[in-house]
């Protein structure tokens, strides 16, 4: 046969494939990217003609529908984490990756079951390989599936970040909902004082094309107003023809955005405990300090990287620098937004901390003598909390 007429084999990545179609189904890949319909079925193979071209990514995600209807298929029933899945987060344990990324995340049972596993592994061993201590791996939801938004705000509770995945969420819930759907999350995220990461299609045409459209630029925009925390390209980065052109334009529009969002005011919190709401307090106050008084930055010294993450859902205009000493909590905070996180010893003295970070970023030249800045801290000379806010002068010894 000629090579345009000769068919193409693909394969999928679980069994009963076959037995889950019928003939007339419509298979979309990739959230629609790619569009088959179902014409015969031999035996385990299925017969399919492409109905919509377009890029066949490896690993892209299937969903069916039926007469214009999502079919669940048996595979939603199986595990979110699959046995492999297990052997890779080993993988991930033993490599010290600071976040792992779930998909199609149902309960939040699959999130508190992985971060039970996660703690047990990475329990302080006293001998023999690997003694010590590991700090346990975030755990990222992608939000993705229907099943996911009845149970919401349980799964941002539970977890470390949330993702809004929307190529393969706009396959599972009419396409009209998505933009809906996504400030959902959005706004459940900043509630919950969880970063929201939005991710697929930001810029798809960027695939082949070294321009995006208007349009898709205008998304970036939106999702940036939407005070979401980070931006993930995918195709574009990892198949797509232009790469770092892709990543210049997602940054370029995103911090355009955010220069005129920044007369915008800081968002009120959320419920809590009264420590969480006194937290809360302190750092929102903060971040309209510095905005009142025009500051240069704020400073944030943290043990758990908790108080840089409301100082951070405040969205101030200033830089924000979070100091804390333990490498894990540093790396952690690079996913919120705003935050440029150091690594340093906290000494039991807070004004020495201070003249050492003070001395650290006027070498980096990131602050100037002479220039206000506003501190919070919930690092003491104790055990107990201490929750503290000042305003200071950047001098070069670190003096009041």
């Amino acid at each position: 046969q000629p090579e345009a007429k000769r068919p193409r084999i693909a394969s999928v990545s679980y069994d009963g494939f076959s037995e889950d179609v019928s003939v007339g189904d419509e298979i979309l890949v990739d959230g629609g990217m790619v569009n088959f319909r179902v014409v015969s079925l031999q035996g385990p193979d299925v017969i399919c003609e492409c109905i919509e071209p377009g890029i066949l990514l490896p690993k892209a995600n299937l969903t069916f529908r039926r007469d214009g209807v999502p079919v669940r298929a048996r595979n939603s029933m199986l595990p979110t984490i699959s046995a492999k899945d297990w052997l890779d987060i080993d993988f991930a344990i033993e490599n010290e990756v600071d976040l792992i990324a779930i998909s199609f995340v149902k309960t939040a049972d699959t999130v508190k079951h992985l971060r039970s596993y996660l703690t047990s592994k990475c329990m302080p061993k006293q001998d023999g390989p690997g003694a010590g201590t590991r700090a346990a791996p975030g755990v990222v939801s992608k939000i993705e599936s229907s099943d996911s938004l009845r149970n919401l705000d349980d799964i941002v509770a539970a977890s470390d970040a949330v993702m809004v995945a929307r190529g393969d969420l706009g396959s599972q819930i009419p396409l009209e909902d998505v933009p809906v759907v996504q400030q959902q999350i959005t706004t459940a995220c900043r509630r919950l004082n969880k970063p929201c990461i939005v991710a697929s299609h930001l810029l798809r045409s960027m695939l082949e094309h070294p321009t995006p459209t208007r349009a898709e630029v205008a998304d970036i925009a939106d999702v940036v107003q939407q005070r979401a925390d980070a931006l993930m390209l995918s195709g574009e980065s990892a198949a797509g023809l232009h790469p770092m052109k892709s990543l210049e334009v997602l940054r370029a529009v995103a911090v355009r955005t955010e220069q005129q969002q920044s007369m915008l005011g800081a968002s009120s919190g959320g419920d809590g405990t009264e420590q969480e709401q006194i937290s809360e307090g302190i750092c929102s106050s903060a971040a309209n300090l510095a905005e009142q008084l025009g500051a240069a930055a704020i400073f944030v010294y943290t043990k758990r990287g908790y108080m840089a993450s409301l100082v951070s859902r405040c969205r101030p205009s200033c830089p924000i620098f979070a100091f804390t000493d333990t490498n894990a909590v540093r790396r952690k905070m690079n996913l919120l937004w705003g935050i440029i996180p150091f690594g340093l010893p906290l000494d039991a003295n807070p004004e020495k901390t201070v003249e050492r970070t003070f001395k650290l970023l006027r070498a980096r030249d990131l602050i100037k003598e002479g220039q206000l800045v506003v501190v919070v801290s919930d690092v003491g000379p104790t055990a107990d909390v201490i929750r503290s806010i000042q305003v200071r002068y950047v001098t070069k010894d670190g003096s009041l």
